[in-house]
């Protein structure tokens, strides 16, 4: 599951449409939703169908639409107003959750020898399409098909401890424990949520890895201490 906020973001300034973010999330109107789904559905995720193919994979890029994958439904974000302390509802337009997910088409796939490449686009029961976050989409599937690992690949070490250093194994209590004393903040609390929720819903357990080091997920699977911050 592949996300790709910087190619999406240049196309619209190619195209000179405005965008604005709300706490770190796109307001994504009807004419951004279709060059979203124009750049995550086309370029970006035939690239990296591209890429497998080219290394000796046998992958097939889909989207949340096909078979059904991810219903989705409009993300409900609201916000304290330090003045009046009166909770105002957030309208991101077209950015949705998972509400539902149908692993029919990845199971079908499982049996086979394709790799699933899979672009976080969704659909809601009316037929809108909705941009979900690729993290939020991942940890969503891998609870659908009983995953054994979610591994999710970013671009930093992983999970650090307050001095700096590499958590590389921490239960949900101790990443709840670190994100509510501010240990874990920014970017880093939706992907160690998304963990938690995965492992809640069945995984066995999640992995926030380095996507830039060489073989990282082989290092990780493979090596007795991995090469990320598994939470289990």
């Amino acid at each position: 599951v592949h996300g790709g906020g910087p190619q999406i973001g240049q196309m619209l300034d190619r195209l000179k449409i405005q965008s604005s973010f709300v706490d770190g999330l796109r307001v994504t109107d009807a004419q951004t939703v279709d060059i979203v789904e124009m750049v995550l559905c086309g370029s970006i995720n035939k690239q990296i169908v591209t890429a497998i193919n080219g290394a000796g994979g046998f992958a097939v890029g889909l989207s949340g639409k096909d078979g059904n994958l991810i219903t989705a439904r409009k993300l409900r974000r609201s916000k304290k107003d330090p003045e009046s302390n009166i909770e105002k509802i957030l309208d991101l337009g077209f950015v949705g959750e998972p509400a539902a997910i149908d692993p029919h088409i990845l199971g079908t796939f499982e049996e086979s020898d394709i790799i699933p490449i899979i672009a976080p686009i969704g659909v809601a029961t009316n037929g809108d399409t909705y941009n979900i976050n690729a993290d939020t989409s991942a940890g969503a599937i891998a609870a659908a098909v009983g995953a054994k690992r979610l591994l999710m690949l970013t671009d930093v070490t992983g999970v650090l401890s307050d001095t700096g250093q590499l958590i590389t194994d921490m239960t949900t209590e101790r990443a709840r424990t670190l994100v509510q004393a501010g240990t874990i903040s920014g970017g880093m609390i939706p992907k160690v949520e998304t963990c938690l929720n995965a492992v809640e819903k069945g995984v066995d357990a999640a992995v926030i890895l380095d996507g830039r080091v060489a073989h990282a997920v082989l290092i990780e699977l493979f090596t007795p201490h991995g090469a990320g911050t598994l939470i289990r």
